[in-house]
C-alpha cells in the first residue's frame, strides 16, 4: 500500500478545500487505515481461517455443541433426532476427509470454472483491443455536458472487464478533465466512483456474477442442499442500478467535489504531467468497432432464437420456461461466446489477431493474470468445505435467526442493517469474493432461516460491498489511484483521496439502498429472471 504523504493534513497552496480536517471523521478514517494495515493478505486470512475453524470444532464438538434444527421431520439433510450438533474434525474421521478432499474441495470450488471460462472470452476482447476501443469512443465522443455521467457509466460498465477500468479509464478521465479546463481530479474521481463504487452493478452479466452466485449457492445449501443460484439472479436490479449510479456519480462530482476542489493549480502537477498520452480512437478502429459490434448484433439474434421463442430450443424442456433453462444455466458460456467473438472480429480487421494463435495467447495472458485469483480460491475452498463439514454455519444461522426474530428484527430494517454490516466489513477486507467466501456461509443462511431468498440476500450485499471501496486502502489498486492522482496533485496523501472520495461513498450507500427498499418491499419486484425475494422452503 502506498505510504502516507507527510502532508496529510494539508494540501499545496489552492486546494486547502480539498484538506481534511483532523476532525472526528479524519481520526476514523486513521484508526480504519491502522486496523486495515493489521489484517494479513486475504490468502493468509484464509489459512488462519481454516486452522481456527479445525480447533473450534474440536472444543464445540467436545462439548456436543447443538441446536434443534428447524426444518420439518423427512426434510433433506435432519437428523432423526431433529438436532444439528457441531461435527469435530479433529479426530481420525475429520482428518481423513481433509486429506482425501482436499483436491476435489477446490476444483469442486462453484465460482473457479465459471469465471476461469468467462474470462477466457473477455481475454480475447480485452487483448484485441476492443475493449480499450470501446471505452475511449465511449468517453472521448461524448458531449462536455455529458462527459461527468458518460464517464461513470463507462466505470460501471467497465466492470464487464475486471481490471481494464483501472488500468485505462481512470487515467483517461483525469486527462479528458484535464483538456476540458476542469479539475483533473474530479474526472479521476468520476472515473473511481463508477469502476469501483458501483462494482456490482452492470448492463451485462460480468465475471462477478458467477463469482459471487457460486459462493451464494454453496451458503444457501447449508440450508437446502438443492438450492441452485445462477449468474443471472441478480441482473435486473444490477441493469437499472447502473443508470441510478451513473446519475448519482454525475450529481456528486458536479455539485459536492468539483466545487470542493476549486480551480486547478497547474503548479501542483507532478514534472511527468504531460508524459503520458492516450490518443482518440482512429478511424481503422472506428471500423473495426462497426464489424464487432455488427458481430455482436449477429450473436445475439443467434442466441434469442434459442429462447426468446415460446418453443426455443434453450427453454425449460418440461414447463417451457426461461427460469431454470438450460440457457440461464449455462450462461457462462454465452458470455464467453459474446465477448469472444467480438473480440476476434476486431483484432482481425485490426491485425492484433492474425491467425488461432493470437487467440490463444490473448486466452493464456488472462489465464495467467489471474495466478493470485486461483491461490486464493484454493484457500477458500478449503475454508468454506470445513465451515460446511463443521455445521457452525447452521448452528450460527439458526441461533442468529432466532435472536432476530425475538427482537423483532426481520423486516426491510434487517436488510438496510445488512447493507450497512457489509459495508462495514468490506474496509477491512477489500476482495468481494474474499469477504462473501468469508461472510456468506453465516449471512445466507440466517436471512434464509428469516425469510429472505439467497438472491435478494446477495444482492443486497453487492450493495454494501461496492459502495464503500472507494474509501478503503484495502481495495487492491488502492495504490494505482494514488500513483495517478499523485500526477496532478504531487504532495497527495491518501487521507485526500479517502475524504474527496467519501461523499461518493455515503450517496451511493443512501441512494442505492433506497433503490433497493423501492425495488424490493415497495414494488415487490424480482431481483433476477427467476430470482425469488423470499424463502419459503422451511
Amino acid at each position: 500500500m502506498t505510504s502516507r504523504s507527510t502532508d496529510y493534513n494539508g494540501s499545496p497552496s489552492g486546494n486547502d478545500a480539498l484538506a481534511p480536517k483532523k476532525g472526528a471523521f479524519t481520526r476514523f478514517l486513521d484508526t480504519v487505515e491502522w486496523l486495515g494495515n493489521l489484517l494479513p493478505h486475504p490468502i493468509t486470512l484464509f489459512a488462519i481461517f481454516c486452522g481456527v475453524i479445525l480447533v473450534a470444532s474440536g472444543i464445540a464438538g467436545y462439548f456436543e455443541v447443538s441446536v434443534a434444527d428447524p426444518r420439518p421431520e423427512g426434510a433433506p439433510g435432519r437428523a432423526a433426532d431433529g438436532m444439528i450438533q457441531v461435527v469435530s474434525l479433529l479426530n481420525a474421521e475429520g482428518l481423513s476427509r481433509i486429506v482425501s478432499s482436499l483436491v476435489t474441495n477446490f476444483t469442486g470450488f462453484a465460482p473457479l470454472g465459471t469465471v476461469l471460462v468467462a474470462l477466457l472470452g473477455v481475454g480475447i476482447a480485452e487483448h484485441s483491443g476492443l475493449l480499450s476501443a470501446t471505452m475511449r469512443a465511449l468517453v472521448m465522443n461524448a458531449s462536455k455536458r455529458m462527459v461527468t455521467v458518460t464517464i461513470v457509466f463507462a466505470g460501471i460498465v467497465s466492470n464487464t472487464a475486471s481490471e481494464l477500468g483501472y488500468v485505462v479509464l481512470i487515467p483517461l478521465a483525469a486527462m479528458i478533465f484535464h483538456s476540458l479546463g476542469r479539475h483533473p481530479l474530479a474526472g479521476l474521481a468520476a472515473a473511481f466512483a463508477g469502476v469501483s463504487g458501483g462494482y456490482s452493478a452492470n448492463l451485462l452479466l460480468g465475471t462477478v456474477d458467477p463469482l459471487l452466485s457460486g459462493i451464494t449457492q454453496t451458503a444457501a445449501r447449508i440450508i437446502d442442499p438443492d438450492y441452485v443460484v445462477g449468474p443471472e439472479v441478480n441482473w435486473y436490479f444490477m441493469f437499472v442500478s447502473t443508470f441510478v449510479i451513473s446519475a448519482l456519480g454525475a450529481f456528486v462530482t458536479e455539485k459536492i467535489v468539483e466545487p470542493k476542489l476549486g480551480k486547478y493549480n497547474k503548479d501542483d502537477a507532478a514534472a511527468d504531467l504531460d508524459a503520458a498520452d492516450m490518443g482518440k480512437v482512429s478511424a481503422q478502429e472506428k471500423r473495426a468497432l462497426k464489424g464487432a459490434g455488427l458481430a455482436a448484433l449477429v450473436v445475439s439474434a443467434l442466441l434469442a432464437l434459442t429462447i426468446v421463442p415460446e418453443g426455443g430450443i434453450l427453454r425449460h424442456p418440461v414447463t417451457g420456461a426461461v427460469a431454470g433453462s438450460p440457457f440461464l444455466q449455462g450462461i457462462v458460456v454465452f458470455i464467453f461466446v459474446f465477448f469472444a467473438i467480438p473480440g476476434y472480429v476486431y483484432g482481425r480487421m485490426m491485425g492484433s489477431m492474425k491467425s488461432d494463435r493470437d487467440v490463444i495467447d490473448a486466452m493464456s495472458k488472462s489465464m495467467g493474470s489471474m495466478g493470485m485469483y486461483i491461490v486464493l480460491v484454493f484457500f477458500a475452498a478449503q475454508f468454506v468445505a470445513f465451515f460446511s463439514w463443521t455445521n457452525f454455519g447452521t448452528v450460527i444461522a439458526v441461533q442468529g435467526a432466532t435472536f432476530l426474530q425475538s427482537i423483532g428484527l426481520t423486516g426491510p430494517v434487517l436488510m438496510l442493517c445488512f447493507i450497512l454490516l457489509c459495508g462495514f466489513i468490506n474496509l477491512m477486507i477489500g476482495s468481494a469474493s474474499a469477504q462473501w467466501a468469508v461472510t456468506a456461509p453465516i449471512f445466507v443462511p440466517m436471512l434464509m432461516l428469516v425469510g429472505y431468498a439467497p438472491e435478494a440476500i446477495q444482492a443486497a450485499y453487492r450493495i454494501g460491498d461496492s459502495t464503500t471501496n472507494i474509501i478503503t486502502p484495502m481495495m487492491s489498486y488502492f495504490g494505482l489511484i494514488m500513483a495517478v492522482a499523485a500526477r496532478y496533485q504531487k504532495n497527495m496523501g491518501i487521507g485526500t483521496l479517502m475524504a474527496m472520495m467519501l461523499p461518493y461513498s455515503i450517496v451511493f450507500m443512501i441512494g442505492w439502498s433506497a433503490l433497493f427498499y423501492l425495488w424490493v418491499f415497495v414494488f415487490g419486484l424480482p431481483v433476477g429472471p427467476g430470482a425469488a425475494t423470499f424463502y419459503n422452503g422451511l
